[in-house]
């Protein structure tokens, strides 16, 4: 039997906005996390995380 072990499948990359009272939510795009950001006040932070 195949080692199931590391990579299998294909990663995507999001963008995680992670706003100061601990709510979290991703984005497929930048731009679009950006904007969230915007309306939600600008404090939140953007961090671009492997799925």
């Amino acid at each position: 039997m195949a080692c199931n072990c590391g990579r299998t499948g294909r990663s995507t990359l999001v963008y995680r906005l992670v706003l100061p009272n601990g709510v979290t939510r991703d984005y497929p795009t930048r731009q679009e996390a950006d904007a969230a950001n915007r309306r939600a006040g600008g404090r939140g932070s953007i961090t671009a995380v492997r799925k």
